[in-house]
């Protein structure tokens, strides 16, 4: 696991009503435990915090150290600059508590002269995982302070030395880490805390990850992302155009590929048209479509593309030729079935129904989410991709790991969400987010937006409906 993986975790927890007090208490508890366990009782304690959540874990060690310790708590910094609600929470118990020793130490000119000499342990709480480069004062003097007495004293470090990974850090003797050993944790000895996360939070797609696969990536127009979308036939032409009105909420500009019959009754200032002769997609229009594809960062094939013969040929030769990340959807997925070695050395999520799924592997997925996770796992193994399979609870694997979602309801049963997922889906390919994650954080989405029409609507909507909520659903993540 990484340590963008920690805040993750932390925000779906949230969202799981887990909240950051109680995650708070488990991790400044479980720092306490180990120490005792591992240093002993009847100790006189210096706890070094900071005024971030590292420092909020800290004022949570101290307290449950001083039971059966002497302890004095060293705040580094102003007590106004205490940040997040839990740690001020936190601090102003400790504030009550007559048993444990508060000094504050505003600047660096308050630590210069301490003399830690008489302590048996330091608890380095200064600085958490999310920190960059240097530290600056006065953390900086309070980790060289506290280096002074490596090998003459204990030191614990909460999560991580402070000041790690830059050359000024605490030398710790141990740290205690939460729930997982940080695979970019490295040089220094850890024990694992657990603080209380669920099994679920390993696989569950949350606001967490959402919040990570929408951050923007530029101020200009089309450098947050371009679209193709490729749909449409005789027969259908509201499927494309459902795909690329949720992919206009999130990506700078959609281009929608489509017949000129269907297109000719679409009307949206938002989404740039690009119609071609006829009414369905034929062989003939592959070298055009893969010219526009070349000035986009993803594309969506299939929603309403048909079954015709000619058809089923231009989706193999675009998918044959086309470089770009590519969401693969609907009649698009039963002609690759057909040719799935037209997939070899491409980037690419199929969005399957359990019908589709069995017309592409010749399996049905069937028994518990596990059961049908493994399936989906191995299929995605096989074609060296990523699956997004729809249901229930949607199954997302790129053979390597999985995830699902629980977003959505029964009036998503309705013709068309398909199409608005996968337009998000290829929406967040666009924002340059790796298949697995895109394919994720887009049923997520899919799923929020259809059950923020729900609360307002009840289960009768349609699937605009649900393509019309996605920048409320974006808007709630990024405030989660």
């Amino acid at each position: 696991m990484r340590i963008e993986d920690v805040y993750i975790w932390d925000i779906n927890a949230k969202w799981l009503g887990i909240t950051p007090y109680q995650l708070m208490e488990n991790a400044g508890a479980g720092v306490a435990k180990i120490i005792e366990e591992r240093v002993g009782e009847g100790l006189k304690i210096a706890v070094f915090s900071g005024t971030g959540n590292n420092g909020g874990d800290g004022f949570v060690a101290a307290r449950h150290l001083s039971f059966e310790n002497n302890v004095t708590l060293f705040l580094v910094g102003d007590e106004a600059k205490i940040g997040s609600e839990e740690a001020r929470h936190n601090w102003e118990i400790l504030r009550k508590l007559d048993f444990v020793k508060i000094i504050v130490l505003k600047d660096s000119t308050y630590i210069k002269p301490l003399d830690l000499s008489g302590f048996d342990v330091i608890v380095d709480a200064l600085l958490g995982a999310g920190t960059r480069g240097e530290p600056r004062e006065p953390i900086r003097s309070a980790i060289e302070k506290i280096n002074k007495y490596a090998g003459r004293v204990k030191i614990v470090s909460v999560d991580l030395p402070s000041g790690y990974p830059s050359d000024v850090r605490v030398k710790c003797d141990f740290a205690v880490t939460f729930q997982w050993d940080k695979e970019e944790y490295g040089g220094f000895e850890r024990v694992i805390s657990k603080i209380g996360y669920p099994k679920e939070l390993y696989r569950l797609v949350g606001p967490g990850d959402a919040k990570f696969a929408l951050q923007k990536k530029g101020e200009h127009k089309g450098q947050n992302g371009k679209l193709l979308i490729i749909g449409g036939s005789e027969e259908y032409f509201g499927a494309p155009y459902l795909a690329a009105k949720a992919a206009s909420y999130i990506v700078d500009l959609v281009y929608l590929a489509m017949p000129e019959y269907s297109a000719r009754r679409i009307n949206d200032p938002n989404i740039i048209l690009r119609p071609f002769e006829g009414k369905n997609f034929t062989k003939e229009d592959v070298e055009d479509v893969l010219s526009i594809a070349d000035g986009v960062d993803a594309v969506v094939l299939g929603p309403g593309i048909g079954e015709k013969a000619e058809t089923k040929d231009f989706v193999i030769e675009f998918v044959r030729w086309c470089e770009k990340p590519m969401v693969i959807d609907a009649d698009a997925l039963k002609a690759i079935a057909e040719d799935l070695d037209v997939l070899k050395g491409k980037e690419f999520v199929l969005t399957p129904h359990p019908g589709e799924f069995k017309i592409l592997f010749g399996k049905k997925p069937e028994g518990s989410l596990e059961e049908k996770a493994e399936l989906v796992m191995k299929k995605a193994q096989d074609i060296n991709g990523t699956i997004l399979l729809k249901g229930r609870h949607d199954i997302i694997s790129n053979g390597i790991a999985w995830k699902y979602n629980k977003t959505g309801n029964n009036g998503m049963t309705t013709g068309g969400t398909g199409d608005v997922l996968s337009g998000l889906v290829g929406a967040l390919l666009a924002l340059e987010n790796k298949p697995l994650r895109a394919a994720s954080v887009g049923a997520f989405l899919n799923g929020l937006a259809g059950d923020m029409v729900k609360e307002e609507m009840g289960e009768n909507f349609t699937a605009l409906d649900v393509a019309e909520k996605v920048s409320y659903a974006v808007k709630w993540i990024l405030e989660f």
